[in-house]
């Protein structure tokens, strides 16, 4: 539902004031998951960087598990920034009345192997004239 012109004006004001204090500002921005998320994501990034000079210098230093180390640190960097960015990306599920969830769908709670549940819900919901 739109602001009225009223509470917008009102709302633009308090933003305003509150862009101001710079306190304010890094307590927010200290509390917002997405910037945790995006440091952890950077930091991962450093972290593969450092693997892959690690992976090299074992292999031109002819250290085999000096470079199998550095694919396993480059690995669980991938992973962990992959995590990380999945955070970012996630969208916030946050209702005023609580009702809304991920996880509920048609009344029901989904488990794993939602993709082969997904196809089948689509086969029994596609149009008649289609068989």
């Amino acid at each position: 539902m739109p602001l009225s012109e009223h509470e917008q004006r009102l709302f633009d004001q308090i933003e305003r004031s509150l862009a101001e204090d710079p306190k304010f500002a890094s307590a927010v921005r200290a509390s917002d998951p997405r910037f945790h998320a995006r440091r952890r994501f950077l930091v991962a990034a450093f972290v593969i960087i450092l693997g892959l000079a690690l992976l090299v210098y074992g292999a031109v230093s002819q250290n085999t598990p000096l470079g199998v180390a550095g694919f396993v640190v480059m690995l669980g960097s991938a992973a962990f920034a992959m995590q990380s960015r999945r955070r970012t990306q996630a969208p916030d599920l946050k209702s005023v009345g609580g009702t809304a969830s991920r996880r509920t769908r048609q009344g029901g709670s989904r488990k794993s192997g939602g993709f082969l549940e997904r196809l089948e819900d689509r086969w029994r919901q596609r149009p008649e004239g289609h068989r």
